[in-house]
């Protein structure tokens, strides 16, 4: 995980539509920067429906909310639709950026060592700086817990 008070990694990545969004399209307001294990998975659901539910909260208070995973940009565009996420999924197949932020880790699921995503959500300032960092996050309780963040 990386640590507070450091300028966040740039990126750009393709979101659910295809569309290239890079980090600093989003100067000037807070960015929430979700990394998640897979597309329509129970926790990850959980994850990204609280983020929709709370997003308008979000909005109003200057904020934007981007998740990312591997996944593709065809399966981002399906989970998007079928959930009505109201945000920005970004796809990293490429684990680019997954790394850049140092959260594709080893770890362990059913016994065995495995390479995969830690559940870890940035709080980005205006300015483009890492303010806050929450490594291992509860699925459920994320998106309320960074809706206090900020």
């Amino acid at each position: 995980m990386l640590e507070t008070g450091i300028k966040a990694p740039e990126f750009t990545l393709p979101d659910q539509n295809g569309n290239d969004v890079a980090l600093s399209d989003f100067r000037g307001k807070k960015v929430i920067l979700y990394f998640y294990s897979k597309d329509n998975t129970a926790g990850c659901t959980k994850q990204a429906c609280g983020f929709g539910e709370l997003y308008p909260q979000f909005s109003e208070k200057g904020a934007v909310v981007l998740g990312v995973s591997k996944d593709t940009v065809a399966s981002h565009a399906k989970f998007a639709q079928k959930y009505q996420l109201p945000f920005t999924l970004l796809a990293d197949p490429e684990l680019n950026v997954l790394q850049a932020y140092d959260v594709w880790k080893e770890k362990m699921m059913y016994g065995k060592k495995v390479m995969g995503v830690v559940r870890t959500t940035y709080l980005i300032d205006e300015e483009g700086m890492i303010v806050k960092a929450f490594g291992k996050v509860k699925a459920a309780d994320n998106p309320a817990q960074m809706l206090g963040e900020i």
